[in-house]
């Protein structure tokens, strides 16, 4: 039985107050099977991508995060762009950030800043869907998504890492903007390649991840029995069935029964059998305690697990936001480097964080159009022309800044850098081949992702 549920979630800029929910797009699923997926794996050798054995870890700040609060200070410019906090410098040198990361900044050496990225647009809806997807295709008027989540993309042609875990997780939930799936969706590559949700709190003392237990009274031999009846009965309908429905079945069935009748799954998931000291350097919180699941996962197999951590649009009161929410970034990613290099996967996982833009370099008055500060204290407004991107591990250098901006942190100064560039060097990460085609629901050939190049300095 598929559920599928429409929690509420919090109000964005925009006022409304959005229902989550699954949009179940079946035109076009099944459309590259098992050899032409095959044969995108051969294709990527002869490309020179080569056989890779590379997670990814995204963390996601949904509402759009500040670069000039972050990764990007501008101490030198008007008080009004220059903002509240000052930088700090680093373990590596002429590399600086913002004063609430005094335990990113011993670790620099491990990740790399992109301050020049950008893509110009300041809708939440178009901004996600092209941060996700490599695509235009999205705006506040228009928010259904038209193309597939990249980390969908990569775990169809590659799969998990390990047999008996899902691919594609999403910790808590696959959340985009107030839409869920929203821009983590798989659209036209298929359903079945959306992420498998967690939901729940993994902070929480009793947290259980659903249906990836054995029921009480089914043993491993009925299952594989009801199992063997399904897929006959699944053959059947597979004769009539066009519209790639049971394929996409087949595909939950087999991996549930994975998930079940294995320990792997289990076993990683258990973020309660996790060492207590390693817990506590997480932070005892949602989110510290997402972040290390989303470790737990791709040590175990996963290939792209994405750590959702929403609540960035700040158009006012940014100073007890930031105060509230950059401590615990900085630890969770602090100690995700370290836990990583502590365990030989330095070199396995590439750790992102990011969100759908940035936010204005000057701030404003806190008066969202009205008098000032009758909404709250300042804060600041939706800019997608300058923004960061955090990347390390996975073959990726550290210790680099790529690109600048200019003094007021408009605009990118130099080495400008569009979204499709961090696809591609994802990609290359991962050992995907950028070029490889999926036919959409239209019946066309859509290429993996939008013409860009891989960040060559970070690889």
């Amino acid at each position: 039985m598929l559920r599928i549920h429409a929690n509420r979630t919090n109000k964005y800029c925009d006022g409304l107050s959005r229902r989550s929910f699954v949009q179940l797009g079946l035109a076009g699923m099944g459309t590259a099977g098992l050899p032409a997926i095959l044969r995108a794996k051969e294709n990527s050798v002869e490309a020179g991508i080569g056989r890779k054995d590379t997670s990814v870890i995204l963390i996601w700040l949904d509402g759009g995060p500040s670069h000039m609060d972050l990764y990007d200070l501008k101490p030198e410019a008007p008080s009004e762009y220059a903002g509240i906090w000052r930088p700090i410098p680093t373990n590596v040198s002429g590399f600086e950030v913002g004063e609430l990361f005094p335990l990113q900044a011993k670790i620099a050496d491990k990740f790399s800043i992109v301050r020049s990225l950008h893509h110009g647009n300041g809708d939440h809806f178009a901004g996600g869907h092209i941060m996700l997807t490599s695509r235009w295709g999205a705006t506040g008027a228009d928010t259904p998504g038209k193309y597939p989540f990249i980390g969908s993309v990569a775990t169809r042609v590659l799969g998990s890492r390990r047999a008996g875990m899902p691919a594609n997780v999403a910790v808590p939930y696959a959340m985009s903007i107030g839409l869920r799936p929203g821009y983590f969706g798989a659209n036209y590559v298929g359903i079945q390649h959306n992420p498998f949700e967690t939901e729940g709190d993994p902070n929480a003392a009793a947290f259980q991840v659903a249906n990836i237990r054995m029921p009480d009274n089914i043993s491993l031999a009925r299952l594989e029995d009801r199992r063997s009846l399904s897929t006959t009965f699944d053959k059947l309908r597979r004769d009539v069935d066009t519209n790639g429905t049971a394929l996409a079945m087949d595909r939950f069935e087999r991996q549930a029964f994975e998930m079940v009748a294995g320990d792997a799954a289990r076993k990683a998931f258990d973020i309660n059998s996790e060492d207590p000291r390693i817990r506590d350097k997480y932070g005892r919180q949602s989110w510290g305690q997402s972040t290390l699941l989303a470790r737990r996962l791709v040590e175990a197999g996963s290939t792209f697990v994405t750590v959702h951590l929403g609540g960035w649009d700040h158009h006012w009161d940014l100073k007890a936001g930031m105060e509230r929410y950059l401590p615990q970034v900085d630890r969770l990613v602090a100690t995700l480097f370290a836990d990583l290099a502590d365990r030989g996967l330095s070199d396995k996982v590439l750790v992102m964080l990011c969100g759908e833009f940035s936010r204005t370099p000057r701030m404003n008055n806190g008066g969202n159009g009205g008098a000032p500060m009758s909404m709250g204290t300042p804060g600041r407004d939706h800019w997608g022309n300058s923004m960061f991107c955090l990347l390390g591990g996975g073959g990726v250098k550290g210790g680099r800044i790529v690109g600048s901006t200019n003094h007021l942190g408009e605009v990118p100064k130099d080495r400008p850098i569009s979204p499709s560039d961090i696809h591609h060097t994802i990609f290359q990460v991962l050992g995907v081949d950028p070029t490889l085609n999926f036919i959409n629901h239209a019946g066309r050939p859509i290429p993996a992702l939008e013409p860009g190049k891989v960040i060559d300095e970070l690889l």
